[in-house]
């Protein structure tokens, strides 16, 4: 999946695709988080839209089919044919919508694009899977059974109620139908997505006083005037917030339902979960009172939140995500995963991404740690059978399951670069994002970390040894 942005925040223009593993890194102010925030946004929302989308909604013809004679069939190939446009259309509605995603003023975004770009091959290989069969419906109620068979591209879609008493409107059976339909083709190339914000440590801290305000809301909207629309109280609360920090303040108020669930990792991998055990030095939990805490290891305590250490409130939503909720083909966005965290707990923090990646979970972070980076290319350069190689993996403890394909990485530089503008035909030095090289010997280089290093260690040698030079 390929990414466009034009007159986004700082980005005059700028483009990036998706690996397995994604890293934007660069100085403060140069549009990462802006880059971030609109991915998730469109990631998150997608489905909200499509069945509004006039590309790709289903046609008259298949409605009626399924009215009259309680089945219709559709070929998803034509959707698939089709996709450049329905993506146009559905970039082209988001773009719009790209001032509530980042709670700023519309006049912001008035020149701004956004576009995703999908190969078709890609597509069409992830509608034809074997064969599959679920029951959908509305208002508690199971009115569609849809099925494809192993190998096609047909969608059988029946009527499981008694036609002479379905009593929901046509247009709403119309877009119910379009979102399964276009749910079907676009699916597997938009995963699920979860964020973790750079607000993530106050939000852990804050989590029931952030409850406490939702309630006194609903207080207010009890009380509030006949002629005052209580949906406009409760939105123009969350009016200053962008979309991606208001859902991870969702989640960090929630933890106590979403600990109710288990991850395929908890199910299926635990050594994740005690690696990352050893980032935090303990475990989180939630008591019957919704009481959230931290058990240090080795120690008979239990620790609030603002007992804890920074660290620890740093990766609680990254906690509760690993454990409770991430699921295969799952992408993870961490804006900063280095905040709060000791130097050998950055490394082990890219250790655990490397597993992750090994296992299905996509991820994609925006950092400024050179620690990070540099132990993700220690697993790119160990990667490979040379014997010297693997006693030096035996020797640090690295495992096979931390080592990384360099194919599997993408890696830009938000900074000022040489950017061919649309209508020019020269290129401008305008802020962008710049592929930066992954070598399968050397890793990757970035080098606005390797600058300011070197000048740092220019300066400390003068100061060593400048009277001797």
């Amino acid at each position: 999946m390929k990414v466009t942005v034009k007159n986004l925040g700082i980005l005059r223009q700028a483009e990036f695709s998706l690996g397995d593993l994604t890293i934007i890194c660069g100085g403060n102010n140069t549009g990462k988080t802006y880059a971030t925030y609109a991915l998730y946004g469109f990631l998150n929302g997608w489905r909200q839209d499509i069945g509004f989308i006039e590309s790709a909604r289903v046609s008259g013809r298949a409605i009626k089919d399924l009215l009259n004679d309680g089945v219709t069939r559709i070929d998803l190939m034509e959707y698939v044919h089709n996709s450049d446009a329905i993506l146009n259309e559905m970039c082209g509605v988001y773009t719009r919508n790209l001032s509530h995603i980042f709670a700023a003023s519309q006049d912001r975004f008035r020149d701004s694009f956004f576009r995703v770009s999908i190969d078709n091959s890609q597509i069409s290989e992830s509608i034809i899977p074997l064969s599959f069969e679920r029951k959908t419906g509305a208002l508690e109620r199971q009115i569609f059974s849809i099925a494809t068979t192993e190998g096609s591209a047909e969608l059988e879609i029946s009527l499981l109620a008694d036609k002479q008493k379905v009593r929901i409107p046509t247009p709403f059976i119309k877009n119910l139908i379009t979102e399964i339909v276009n749910e079907f083709v676009f699916d597997q190339c938009f995963p699920d997505t979860f964020i973790s914000s750079a607000e993530r440590t106050g939000a852990a801290i804050f989590r029931r006083e952030l409850n406490f305000a939702r309630n006194r809301l609903l207080k207010e909207m009890s009380r509030a005037d006949d002629k005052v629309d209580p949906r406009e109280l409760l939105f123009k609360s969350y009016q200053d917030y962008a979309m991606p920090v208001e859902n991870n303040v969702e989640f960090t108020r929630q933890l106590a339902i979403a600990a109710k669930k288990k991850s395929f990792l908890a199910a299926e991998h635990p050594e994740i979960l005690e690696r990352f055990a050893d980032i935090i030095g303990g475990s989180y939990g939630v008591t019957r009172n919704d009481e959230l805490y931290f058990a240090p290891k080795d120690a008979r305590v239990k620790l609030s939140m603002d007992e804890s250490s920074s660290g620890v409130r740093s990766m609680l939503d990254i906690g509760f995500y690993l454990r409770h909720v991430a699921q295969p083909g799952n992408l993870l966005i961490i804006d900063e995963p280095e905040l709060n965290l000791h130097p050998e707990n950055q490394r082990r923090v890219a250790r655990l991404f490397a597993r992750l990646i090994n296992l299905g979970i996509k991820i994609f972070i925006t950092t400024h740690s050179d620690y990070i980076v540099k132990e993700l290319n220690t697993l790119i350069m160990l990667n490979h059978d040379e014997p010297y190689l693997k006693r030096i993996a035996e020797v640090e403890g690295y495992d096979s399951s931390e080592l990384v394909d360099p194919q599997k990485i993408k890696i830009y530089v938000a900074e000022e670069g040489l950017v061919r503008l649309e209508g020019n035909k020269r290129r401008s030095r305008c802020h962008t994002l710049v592929e930066a090289d992954v070598d399968p010997q050397m890793g990757m280089e970035v080098r606005s970390f390797d600058k300011t290093i070197n000048k740092m260690n220019e300066i400390q040698k003068a100061i060593v040894w400048g009277d001797d030079e």
